[in-house]
């Protein structure tokens, strides 16, 4: 018996509801996979069997516009199993929201727009019917533009990337229906059934009581192709209104976007369907189109909706802008003469919850024993270490004054304080650079004025305290509002900058003393050996300064020598710096890594500076122990609480002290508000709440009994701080165009890690001078090379320097990159690497007391930014590059 083929259509139900907004629109794409398991349901009736098989396909788009196709076959009971297994498609759907384009802000909208209408496609009053012959008159409208032609470009392979078929095999008796109400060919033949989809749309939808509403009068079809050279775009308006399918019964326009696939994130054929989206979905707009006679009308048509929705968009932008100008309004003097309020505004704000301080994450549901345990592992090492470093270097320059004991003495007394009464627990105190010079500039004004140290030191760090206190009884954090962002990523690059120098003069005094000296040193014994060996075709330079190595190794462990010649020290000091930063990075990065379980990742990278430090630690001071090591000097010190005699300086000596204390004051200002503003800053989602003023009064007075006792100063620490968020963060990584970056979801803000780290800085006294002497300095400046490495994640300003290095399609969708045009993004980049230079200039210039005016510089860069760069670029991009997202 021959097969009687007899096709249904029948609509499907719309999307869900609950997946819809306003102001939104679908990007729907789809694509067919034959399969020929068990597809077909079989049912049987009086009559007969009927094969019921349900193509879930569309005309118009992969999923938005959708029908069933019911094929009912009569067919003899024997070929009933063969059909059942044969001819099944699998439809994979994707959808997706995209915010409609911002024509005030993103500047890309505009440059869509302008460059259609340079060389505008533009089809009025098509006749076509179907949806194949719409988009052939499109693609021949390109073929016969002479500026839109492609030398390479086969419009046969457009027409088939645009859509997704899929052949169905059938078996028949060669029988041919047509059905033509849809305006589509579907066939049945002896061979196959095709169907035809379209794989790329954007349509707008509205949310409404019942479900998704689409707007059924335009579609706009987007497609990336290999051949093409640069971007097309074509625009049709049927002369009547086509039924193409549901959610498309009356289509008047159709939008054609075509890219070629390498383009900047911003100028994909998404984003520029994005735009043209957008205009079309204001019916208003629509209906205007539909009264234009010309070309001419059309184009103007869309510049006029281009500047409504450019004028729409400033009503929401100005109330955003205004609502950030709410939070940042002009300062005002009676602000700073309202003594006190500052502090007991941020007492109000943190003391209600300093009890969850304690127990968040501990007890409860959501329990993070495990991530605090890696974070007090880490803060530990990240507290001890800088403190052995920097104190290392007070020894050196004090003469022994402040020396390592010391260091680490301040830095758990001051911690622990810190820890306990501070308002944000996640900033963490150290002894910084820029400290240890200070504390070498005094040393040298005592030298110069035969001054006592401990005593002027301690009344520089008195009058410290003493104008800290006054800036927060004076509200003076206040003026951190004036900072933006791109002014603290300056100072934040800065510090980092600091440590990759410190690292490097580190390793380059290793070298002279080791490698350049042990060469000099032994020139005898080059002699020597030339002479006596002369005949050997080796090099034996290596040998022979091995040898001197040990001996003069042996000769340092007897007391007869201090310093130790050999070329192998420095080589090797090189390669423990090296390799820590490298392992370091190694294990930070390893939580982005397919390997081993998520949670092993992550304790890896959250422990991953430890682990370094230990492993090369071992590597210099027990693998290569025949080789000397420079390791920091230990002098115990008798006692660790001599209180300065503060009244044997003159009241001159005084006075000068103020002067030094001053600028000190600045230092610990600016370091301590743009450390707490980076910890605080609002992709970190810390929710409870910020506390400038009272830390900056809690600071000055640790800082005042480090004063009298003759420690080292401490103050907010960068990057240890924002690394402390992080270790304590919970991060998702999300894709964005292709680009994968990371976000914070949540961050334990607790005061156990901070307690429990200083705690163990302080038990850690009783591994001096052994096994923390094991410790060789080239590991400490690895270290600090990974500090520098690990804090410009993040960056903006790192980031934009990278955008030149660079191919544009490599550049990330962040939010400057879609509102400023690029050419703004790399003058502005320009500008703030010339003020890093010039920072940069005093912070690290040879002369000493040029470097203690450099806070004054960082002051000096908020009228840079208020008054000069306005000048240069306008405020729009200025503060659309300073914004956070």
């Amino acid at each position: 018996m021959a097969a009687r083929r007899v096709f249904h259509l029948q609509p499907c139900e719309s999307p869900p509801a609950a997946m819809s907004r306003n102001g939104y629109f679908f990007e729907e794409s789809g694509y067919l996979k034959c399969d020929t398991d068990d597809g077909c349901e079989a049912k049987e009736e009086t009559g007969g069997e009927e094969l019921f098989d349900a193509v879930n396909s569309s005309i118009v788009s992969g999923d938005s516009i959708r029908f069933f196709v019911n094929v009912n076959l009569e067919v003899p009971p024997n070929a009933t199993a063969e059909n059942e297994s044969a001819g099944c498609v699998l439809l994979h759907t994707s959808r997706k929201y995209l915010k409609l384009k911002n024509f005030e802000e993103e500047v890309r909208a505009h440059r869509d727009l302008d460059g259609f209408l340079a060389r505008a496609s533009i089809i009025l009053d098509e006749t076509a019917t179907s949806l194949d012959d719409v988009l052939r008159e499109m693609l021949k409208h390109f073929a016969e533009d002479p500026e839109n032609m492609e030398p390479s470009c086969n419009f046969e392979k457009i027409m088939s990337t645009l859509f997704t078929d899929s052949g169905t095999p059938r078996e028949g008796n060669g029988t041919h229906d047509v059905s033509e109400s849809t305006g589509m060919n579907i066939q049945t033949c002896t061979s196959h059934l095709k169907f035809h989809l379209l794989s790329d749309t954007i349509q707008g939808v509205t949310a409404t009581v019942t479900g998704v509403q689409y707007q059924q009068s335009w579609l706009c079809i987007i497609c990336t192709i290999k051949s093409l050279q640069r971007r097309h775009v074509c625009i049709s308006r049927l002369e009547r209104p086509q039924n193409w399918g549901e959610n498309s019964c009356e289509v008047r326009f159709v939008i054609l976007v075509l890219a070629p696939p390498k383009m900047k994130s911003t100028k994909t054929a998404t984003e520029v369907g994005r735009t043209f989206a957008t205009m079309f979905s204001d019916i208003t707009f629509r209906q205007k189109l539909l009264e234009t006679k010309t070309e001419e009308e059309f184009k103007e048509a869309l510049v006029h909706q281009r500047h409504l929705l450019t004028v729409v968009n400033q009503r929401p932008s100005a109330m955003s802008d205004g609502h950030k100008s709410h939070g940042h309004k002009p300062l005002k003097l009676h602000e700073f003469l309202n003594v006190g309020k500052g502090i007991s505004d941020d007492i109000a704000r943190r003391f209600p919850v300093y009890a969850l301080d304690f127990t968040d994450g501990v007890i409860g549901n959501n329990k993070a024993i495990g991530k605090y345990i890696t974070t007090m592992i880490f803060l530990y090492f990240a507290c001890l270490l800088p403190s052995i470093a920097f104190g290392s270097l007070n020894d050196e320059n004090t003469r022994g004054a402040i020396d390592v004991q010391k260091t680490i003495v301040g830095q758990c007394i001051g911690g622990l304080l810190y820890a306990l009464f501070s308002g944000q627990p996640l900033v963490v105190l150290l002894t910084t650079a820029p400290l240890a010079l200070y504390i070498n500039v005094i040393r040298g004004i005592c030298d110069d004025y035969n001054l006592d140290f401990s005593a002027f030191y301690a009344w520089t760090g008195l009058w410290n305290s003493f104008f800290l206190v006054m800036y927060s009884l004076f509200n003076f954090s206040l003026l951190m509002k004036l900072f933006k962002r791109s002014t603290e990523e300056i100072i934040a690059l800065f510090i980092s900058i600091t440590f990759v120098l410190d690292a490097f003069k580190g390793i380059i005094k290793v070298f002279k003393k080791y490698y350049y000296h042990g060469r000099t040193g032994d020139s005898y014994l080059e002699k020597a050996r030339t002479d006596a060996i002369p005949s050997l075709g080796i090099n034996t330079t290596f040998l022979m300064n091995s040898s001197v190595s040990r001996s003069m190794s042996l000769e340092n462990q007897t007391g007869t020598h201090d310093v130790h010649y050999g070329r192998e020290t420095a080589v090797l000091s090189l390669m423990l710096m090296l390799g820590t930063l490298w392992l370091g990075h190694t294990l930070y990065q390893f939580k982005k890594s397919p390997y081993l379980h998520a949670r092993v990742r992550e304790i890896l990278s959250d422990c991953a500076l430890p682990i370094s430090v230990l492993t090369f630690s071992v590597v210099g001071s027990y693998i290569f122990k025949e080789i000397e090591m420079s390791k920091f000097n230990y002098n115990p010190s008798e006692s660790l609480f001599v209180l300065a005699p503060v009244q044997s300086l003159s009241i001159g000596s005084v006075m000068s002290a103020m002067g030094l204390g001053f600028l000190l004051s600045m230092l610990f200002f600016i370091e301590q508000n743009i450390v707490a503003s980076l910890t605080n800053a609002p992709e970190n989602r810390l929710v409870k709440g910020t506390a400038y003023h009272w830390d900056l009064l809690l600071v000055a007075l640790i800082n005042t009994g480090l004063s009298v006792f003759g420690l080292p100063w401490i103050h907010a620490a960068f990057p240890h701080s924002p690394m402390h968020v992080r270790a304590l963060a919970y991060v998702e990584e999300r894709v964005e165009n292709g680009h994968i970056y990371e976000t914070i979801v949540s961050v334990k803000e607790t005061r156990l890690t901070s307690l429990v780290a200083n705690f163990l800085v302080g038990l850690s006294l009783l591994l001096l001078p052994f096994p923390l002497q094991w410790i060789p300095k080239p590991v400490l400046y690895g270290l600090f090379l990974y500090i520098a490495l690990t804090s410009i994640d993040g960056n903006q300003l790192f980031e934009r320097v990278a955008l030149l290095l660079k191919e544009q399609t490599a550049y990330p969708p962040t939010h400057y990159i879609r509102r400023v045009p690029q050419r703004k993004i790399h003058y502005f980049t320009g500008l703030q690497v010339l003020q890093l230079l010039i920072l940069c200039g005093f912070g690290m210039s040879p002369l000493p007391y040029m470097k203690m005016i450099f806070p004054l510089i960082m002051i000096g860069m908020i009228p840079i930014r208020y008054n000069l760069l306005p000048r240069i670029i306008e405020a729009k991009y200025l503060d659309a590059m300073d914004a956070e997202h």
